[in-house]
């Protein structure tokens, strides 16, 4: 499991022209599920997520995380994470899980996030939607974590 971190003043998703959910500061991930990914990898991933340490604190060093500052988080699915270039110039997906596979992980992952982060309300895109991620990098801090 691939979460692509981004540090944000603001976020939103939008499907159709509408709004489906948007954040104020904190953290945008991105989370693609590999096919061998499981519910453990789910839960440990969103633990460490949740604990990283990408906000400044009084001494301009990145030391607090979401919680520290009252943040908010979005997750958007991106099976795109997986793609791979090794053989050409076309991603090949072959690496990412199917969507029965996925779908639940990407579940479990937000699911055990809100519960991480105290409760908080996790915002989501819609899971295999086409959507409009719009966003305001906050620095830009961004940040690659893998559950393996």
């Amino acid at each position: 499991m691939r979460a692509l971190i981004q540090r944000v003043k603001k976020c939103s998703v939008v499907i159709d022209g509408s709004v489906e959910s948007s954040i104020e500061q904190g953290l945008l991930i991105l989370l693609g599920v590999k096919n061998d990914d499981t519910a453990q990898d789910a839960k440990s991933l969103a633990e460490r997520c949740a604990a990283l340490r990408i906000f400044e604190d009084t001494n301009i060093k990145m030391n607090l995380n979401v919680n520290n500052i009252h943040g908010q988080v979005m997750v958007v699915s991106q099976f795109t994470l997986y793609g791979d270039t090794d053989k050409g110039h076309r991603p090949s997906f072959t690496q990412a899980a199917p969507p029965k596979i996925a779908e639940p992980l990407y579940n479990q992952f937000v699911e055990h996030l809100s519960n991480v982060l105290w409760n908080k309300k996790v915002a989501t895109g819609v899971f295999r939607a086409m959507m409009d991620v719009e966003l305001v990098n906050d620095g830009p801090v961004t940040v690659l974590l893998e559950s393996k």
